[in-house]
């Protein structure tokens, strides 16, 4: 990924980013209240997924955008159905629209692919987000009009995409992956 300035941009596994870094980093783009988010209580007490959370370097190898992804569910009267929370994407303010966010959601949409590939299977994502930005990534609210989050959102705001969304159940409550904490 290239940023502006003619330097390039250096992605790698967030796990190799010290944990205060990787806070600090949210802490900027979204404020210190960004715990209070409904999207904190869908994931509430989940890890994120090493395999597809990512950290930006600049050109002088300074963090300044991460990606996580949770392991969530969507809770149905049937059961729960398993899909990745992609989020939050981070970018600290001074860099924002630089292209790193791009560059961090492409690496993750690649290596969900590869797991796809691998025989894992593929699961929905879902996410709350613009849909003029994340929709280049196929993200949409058309299949998301019954689920519910458990706190304050806008509807149009809740996007998901992913092949695994035809059979996904209309209506439920977005909440952690209970088994996922077990595992």
């Amino acid at each position: 990924m290239n940023a502006p300035a003619g330097g390039t941009a250096t992605l790698i596994p967030l796990e190799a980013v010290e944990p205060a870094m990787i806070e600090a980093v949210l802490d900027r783009a979204f404020g210190p209240d960004r715990h209070a988010r409904t999207a904190y209580r869908i994931r509430e007490g989940m890890p994120w997924l090493p395999a597809l959370s990512f950290a930006a370097l600049d050109e002088e190898d300074l963090l300044v955008g991460t990606i996580q992804c949770f392991p969530v569910a969507l809770q149905t009267k049937q059961g729960p159905v398993p899909l990745v929370m992609v989020g939050p994407v981070a970018v600290v303010p001074e860099r924002q629209g630089e292209g790193f966010g791009i560059g961090l959601m492409s690496a993750m949409l690649a290596a969900d692919a590869d797991l796809a590939r691998g025989g894992r299977g593929a699961l929905a994502q879902v996410l709350i987000g613009d849909a003029d930005y994340y929709g280049r990534w196929g993200f949409s609210a058309a299949m998301t009009g019954g689920w519910r989050c458990p706190g304050p959102y806008e509807q149009h705001r809740l996007l998901a995409r992913g092949a695994a969304l035809a059979a996904m159940p209309p209506e439920g409550m977005l909440g952690p992956w209970e088994s996922a904490k077990r595992d």
